[in-house]
């Protein structure tokens, strides 16, 4: 399995079998590979950007998200999951996990926004959409998460500190960096590890994660 960071908080993931799934689709280059599947953890421009789902829609690309966005996805004839709810298909896994800022106005809870949990492989990839660090996320760390796409640029979302306490509380094996604002991700880096050295931290600038 192979992870691409697109832009901002937009990644490909592309299964040994071939399988393309684009997460919270924004700045996707006409060029890029069509999906299998398209998922939004929800409506804001920088997390489902129309353009861009055009860019890689084929005739069986299947696009996703919660129920709250439900008329965002009717021109892709798109399918709606309620949030804890899973879609089970072609040996992909997909899960809808709460998402949302509680000391930020941003993204609140009654919006019902959404994380992503992807399994397929044996691997499980969670897109923590836009959020700050929730209770919701110390149930995680039971999932077995693989790889963690944690938001930490602190102006909509979580910032450097609060992201590191979240990863603690998930306790993936490797923590992605995203949604950051061009902050230094070194920075961030350094503070994981000081905090949890178990915790790989990639920083997917130019570069693809192969798992």
């Amino acid at each position: 399995m192979e992870i691409t960071l697109i832009s901002h908080a937009c990644f490909k993931i592309k299964t040994e079998k071939g399988m393309i799934i684009f997460l919270d689709p924004y700045e996707i280059s006409e060029n890029e590979e069509k999906a299998d599947y398209v998922i939004s953890s929800h409506s804001h421009y920088d997390h489902m950007d129309s353009d861009s789902i055009d860019n890689v829609m084929k005739d069986n690309t299947i696009v996703i998200g919660p129920e709250s966005i439900s008329r965002n996805l009717k021109k892709y004839n798109g399918r709606s999951l309620k949030i804890g709810e899973t879609l089970e298909e072609n040996d992909v896994r997909i899960e809808l996990v709460p998402a949302y800022t509680i000391k930020k106005g941003t993204h609140p809870k009654g919006n019902q926004f959404a994380g992503i949990i992807v399994e397929a492989e044996g691997k499980k990839i969670y897109h923590a959409g836009d959020t700050e660090r929730i209770p919701e996320m110390k149930e995680m760390s039971s999932k077995g998460i693989t790889v963690a796409l944690l938001p930490c640029g602190g102006t909509y979302t979580m910032d450097f500190e609060e992201a590191c306490a979240a990863a603690m509380d998930i306790n993936p094996k490797i923590v992605i960096p995203m949604h950051n604002w061009n902050k230094d991700l070194n920075e961030f880096k350094k503070l994981l590890n000081g905090k949890d050295p178990n915790i790989n931290v990639e920083i997917l600038e130019g570069k693809t994660l192969k798992l």
